[in-house]
């Protein structure tokens, strides 16, 4: 799914002339903490509620605080999986997304692209997670694929990551079956190290903690 293609949220947009109390109104009105900032239709940044509140008076301008624009957008034609990042990385509560004259089109709310985000890695499919962590020279996705499918189910999404401070290959696979024991084990008989993982069979797993509260989350 490509950006464009996410339904717009429906905010306003700073300009230059708008006051700084005028626009800590609108991020409260609309219950987000970014807003982008644009000049003759042409978007010039993204600004926050707490450079705004640090601002010295509530009548300056927002063209005063230029300086604490942030320069954070998607192109209207790239993943929405692009947005997710931009948003992550810079705890940001709107993704403005621009089309190639750097042109402002539409606003993406964080909360919206979890959503997304859950639907594409289909995780309100019925299915079971496993993490492994390894060396990356040791990854072999068909040798993976192979072991999952020694005990009759097959790998529905695949991510690997890598653990900074430990330098190790992370690999989070999805499964279409969610009794996981017996695939979990097989991993282990290969001398695979399981970091996490859950299933029907294992409701007090850590992670499935974690992602049953994400799932309650995406529902409100």
């Amino acid at each position: 799914m490509l950006t464009r293609e996410l339904p717009s949220q429906t905010l306003p947009y700073l300009r230059f002339n708008d006051k700084v109390y005028q626009a800590l109104q609108l991020m409260g009105d609309h219950h987000v903490t970014h807003l982008p900032v644009t000049d003759d239709e042409k978007y010039v940044g993204i600004l926050s509620e707490d450079d705004l509140l640090q601002a010295l008076d509530d009548d300056a301008s927002i063209e005063s605080l230029q300086p604490h624009f942030g320069n954070v957008s998607v192109k209207e034609g790239e993943h929405f999986l692009k947005a997710v990042q931009l948003a992550a990385e810079n705890a940001l509560s709107v993704v403005p997304v621009v089309n190639d004259e750097n042109e402002l089109t539409g606003t993406v709310v964080y909360n919206d692209l979890l959503k997304h985000a859950s639907a594409f890695m289909s995780l309100k499919e019925p299915g079971g997670l496993i993490v492994l962590e390894m060396d990356s020279n040791q990854y072999s996705f068909n040798e993976i694929s192979k072991l999952v499918e020694l005990n009759e189910a097959q790998i529905t999404q695949l991510n690997t990551s890598n653990d900074a401070e430990t330098g190790l290959m992370q690999v989070t696979i999805r499964i279409n079956k969610p009794e996981v024991s017996d695939i979990v084990a097989t991993f282990q008989r290969y001398e695979y190290n399981v970091k996490y993982y859950f299933g029907e069979e294992l409701y007090t797993n850590e992670l499935r903690s974690n992602f049953d509260n994400l799932m309650n989350y995406l529902k409100l």
